[in-house]
Formats: C-alpha cells, sequence, structure tokens
C-alpha cells in the first residue's frame, strides 16, 4: 500500500514539472529572442530614421537643431559620406575617427566595434549620401553569425533532452523525499490500526499536517475500545464471580437435600414421623429455593433479549403499590419493619404487567431491607412528573412518545453504596459488597431494572455512604 501511494505521488509530482520545465523552456527562449530583438531593433530603427533629420543647405547634407539634441541625449555622433566615402559632415565625432573609406573598410566599420569597445556603429542613407551613427553603450552589441537550420535542430533536441532529463532527475528525488514525508504518517497509522487490531490500546503522538484529524480520530477510537475492553474484562471477571457464587448457591442446598434423603434411606425405619416431616420440609424448601434461582436466571436473560411476553392492564399505581405494601408485611419476615407510602396525587393511571411490576417494587423494596439494619426507614413515594428545563431528565430522548407523566422513588436512609459499585448495582452478576447478609443471586436489581425499561420507563440510581439509597423511575 504504502508504494502504490508513493508511486502515484511520484508519477503526478514528475508530470507537473516536466510540464512546467518545458513551459518554461518556451517563455525563457521567447523572452530572450524578444529582448535581443526590441533592443537591437530600438537603436537600429533610431539610426536609420535618422535620416528625417538630415536636410541639405546648398547641396551639402546638415543635421536640423532637433536632431542634434536627440543625438546629445543619446551620447551619439553621426558622421556623413558621399557615395566615394568620403566625409562631408560630421557632428560630436571622436578626433580619431578617419574621414575617407573604402568599401570594405564600411563593412567592418559596420561589423565590428572599431572606435571603441563601448561604441556600437549603425548604417544609414539620406538625400544620396551614407551616414555612420556611433552609440556609445556597453548594453548595446551587435553580432553577426551564421548558421545551418539542421545543427540548430540537433542541438536543441539534445539541449532539451538534457533539460528534461535533470528536471526529471530532479523530480524524481524531491518527489521521493517529499513523499517519503507524506507518507510516513500512513506508514504510523498502519501501525496503530495493528496495535489496535492485537488489542495493545496506545496513543500516538498527533502530528501537524493533513492527517491531524485521522491520528486525532484513531487516538479516540482507542481510548474507547480501551475502555470497552475494561468494561468487558470486568464483566468477565464479575460474572465468573457470579457463577462462583450461584454454583455455591446451588452446592449448599444439594448438599443439604443429598444428606437429609441419604438420612432418611438409611435410618427410615427408626425416624419418627416429625422428624420426617421436618426433614422432607428442608428438601422442599432447598428445591424451591433451587426453582426461584433457576427461574430468576431464565427471567432476566429473557427480560434482557426482549423475549417475555408482557400481559398489560391499566392499573392505578398509587392504589396497587398500597396493595402489595400491605401483604407484603403481612405475609413476609419483615412485616415489623418501617415502609412508608406517600402519594402527592390521587391516581397514577399506566398499563403495566401486575405481576412484574409486583416483582420490580417488591425486588427493590427488599434489597433496602436486606441490605440494612433493622432499623431503616424505606420510604415510596409517588408524584406528578412536570419535568423543569434544566431538569436532568428533561431531554429530547425522553420528550418522546407523550413524555413521562408519574415519578416514583424508593428511598431508605440506610448505609448506602460504595461510589466505586453505583455503576454496578445493576448489572446481572453484582452482588454488594458492604453488606453482612450475602444471601441471593445477584440478579434482583438486574431484573427489576429490566422490568422497568420493559415498561419504557426511566431508572436511576443515587447513594450516599451512610446516608441512603434513592432509586427513581419515571413512567
Amino acid at each position: 500500500m504504502k508504494w502504490k501511494l508513493t508511486r502515484r505521488f511520484l508519477g503526478s509530482v514528475v508530470t507537473i514539472v516536466v510540464i512546467v520545465g518545458i513551459v518554461n523552456i518556451i517563455i525563457l527562449v521567447c523572452l530572450l529572442l524578444y529582448h535581443f530583438k526590441t533592443q537591437e531593433e530600438s537603436v537600429e530603427t533610431f539610426s536609420r530614421g535618422f535620416s528625417h533629420y538630415i536636410k541639405l543647405q546648398d547641396g551639402n547634407p546638415i543635421v536640423n537643431e532637433k536632431g542634434l539634441k536627440i543625438l546629445e541625449k543619446k551620447k551619439a555622433w553621426i558622421q556623413i559620406l558621399n557615395e566615394k566615402g568620403e566625409q562631408v559632415a560630421s557632428y560630436y565625432t571622436p578626433e580619431s575617427l578617419q574621414v575617407a573609406y573604402t568599401p570594405a573598410e564600411i563593412v567592418q566599420m559596420y561589423k565590428y566595434k572599431e572606435i571603441d569597445a563601448e561604441t556600437t556603429v549603425f548604417v544609414g542613407d539620406a538625400q544620396d549620401f551614407s551616414y555612420f551613427v556611433g552609440v556609445k553603450d556597453r548594453g548595446i552589441g551587435r553580432y553577426v553569425f551564421s548558421y545551418n537550420y539542421v545543427h540548430i535542430i540537433k542541438y536543441l533536441n539534445i539541449i532539451l533532452l538534457l533539460f528534461l532529463t535533470v528536471d526529471i532527475m530532479i523530480a524524481l528525488v524531491i518527489g521521493f523525499l517529499f513523499g517519503k514525508k507524506l507518507t510516513s504518517p500512513l506508514h504510523i497509522l498502519i501501525d496503530g490500526i495493528q496495535q489496535l487490531r492485537e488489542r495493545r490500546f496506545k496513543k500516538m503522538v498527533i502530528p501537524k499536517g493533513v492527517y491531524e484529524d485521522v491520528f486525532h480520530n484513531l487516538n479516540e477510537l482507542s481510548v474507547k475500545l480501551d475502555e470497552i475492553e475494561k468494561e468487558r474484562n470486568q464483566l468477565d471477571r464479575m460474572r465468573e464471580e457470579w457463577i462462583s457464587n450461584v454454583s455455591h448457591d446451588m452446592k449448599t442446598p444439594l448438599a443439604s437435600i443429598h444428606g437429609y434423603t441419604e438420612l432418611m434411606k438409611d435410618h427410615a425405619a427408626d425416624l419418627t414421623a416429625q422428624e420426617l416431616f421436618e426433614y422432607t420440609a428442608i428438601i422442599n424448601r432447598q428445591s424451591v429455593y433451587m426453582k426461584d434461582l433457576l427461574d430468576d436466571l431464565n427471567l432476566t436473560m429473557r427480560l434482557r433479549n426482549q423475549r417475555l411476553p408482557l400481559h398489560f392492564e391499566e392499573v392505578d399505581l398509587v392504589g396497587y403499590i398500597r396493595e402489595i405494601m400491605i401483604d407484603f408485611l403481612n405475609a413476609s419476615p419483615y412485616g415489623d419493619r418501617r415502609i412508608e407510602l406517600e402519594a402527592n396525587v390521587n391516581k397514577a393511571m399506566h398499563s403495566v404487567d401486575k405481576k412484574l411490576w409486583k416483582r420490580a417494587i417488591l425486588n427493590f423494596v427488599c434489597n433496602a431491607l436486606v441490605h440494612n439494619e433493622e432499623d431503616v426507614v424505606v420510604t415510596i413515594q409517588i408524584d406528578a412528573f412536570h419535568p423543569e428545563p434544566e431538569d436532568e431528565y428533561n431531554s429530547s430522548s425522553l420528550a418522546t412518545a407523550g413524555g413521562f407523566h408519574t415519578k416514583m422513588t424508593i428511598a431508605d436512609n440506610g448505609r448506602g453504596i460504595p461510589a466505586k459499585d453505583v455503576a454496578q448495582v445493576f448489572e446481572r452478576y453484582y452482588r454488594g459488597t458492604n453488606t453482612a447478609n450475602p444471601h441471593g443471586t445477584g440478579l434482583g436489581m438486574a431484573i427489576a431494572r429490566d422490568i422497568v425499561l420493559a415498561h419504557h420507563g426511566k431508572i436511576d440510581l443515587t447513594s450516599i455512604e451512610n446516608k441512603g439509597t434513592t432509586i427513581t423511575i419515571l413512567l
């Protein structure tokens, strides 16, 4: 992949450099030709056009005042010759200038700088006379040369090939260095992705440039995957602990059942009716416990996977929860505990599965009673829900489907839950570590939470150690 990117980049760079080089050469040649042409033509044109300032006076040529001013301004001189090459008039000429020329000397004077190295001589004609115009300027030059078109084209091809070769070599070197610099971050990105594949979540240094956003997003992905990996490991540990706890909870009743059945089998003739009744009662109680444990596991799995059919009925939650609490206090070993119901609404009508809703409420209440001291006070409060703009539950996701209308809180003033454990309370494999009563399967709170969610409600738990726990349910 890296060489493919490099080849593509080098190809584009070479193409651009070749095109730019050819265009530059063409422009350079044109500029040079234009420069020499315009420079020479400007002085040549001046010299040839100077004939307009030459007039005849009594048959002799003279330069008018305007022409003399132009000669003085351009630091030039003029020498006028007759047809025999003899001087008939001159202006501003140097003293060493000869006054008669043969045809060969005239040609020599025009082709080469015969006067001095700074003066260039141009030739013109006017009124049947010829004249030399000398311009003293180091920047002006004239070169006479001969050429062969075939040789010129051959040399131009060689020069062009040389230019192209040099440009391509330069483009390859620069393109390779630039391409290497450009593709180096890609190699780091590939290594980073490889590390993610190998579950090594390490942040990379974010370089400046076009790949900055890619590195930033990859680092965020690495952090997120690291968090997910830690959560998964924690969940695995909790699952293992839960399996260990459930295995222990299963072994204890199984040991009791096995022991009492062995005792009844070996000493059946010696046991009294009362002893047989007690033993069978223990076996029955332990088997019921095992059945409840398996039922809880099955229920939480079906709730979590939405495979449990719900039978909804229109129920007044105020009256229904009051009935649940009365039955619970009358029929459970917690009849002497303090449970208070505060209803700030006359009715709270909702469609619920009565059996599952009873299970959820009893799970929350029993959890508060089991894991706290006997003097704990559990308060169930039902209110109409009117969220304020700053209310933490008032969000766009909760405002759909008519929003929430009823708020129910189940609070206790017990020992609370450690801050590090609050986020795990509703996990299926969590069992509290701050309680002296370890009895339970670790599924009760998860089942209750899933029942609330199955009723399209929202649930939240807050807890402060040594002050108590509050569960808030919105319907």
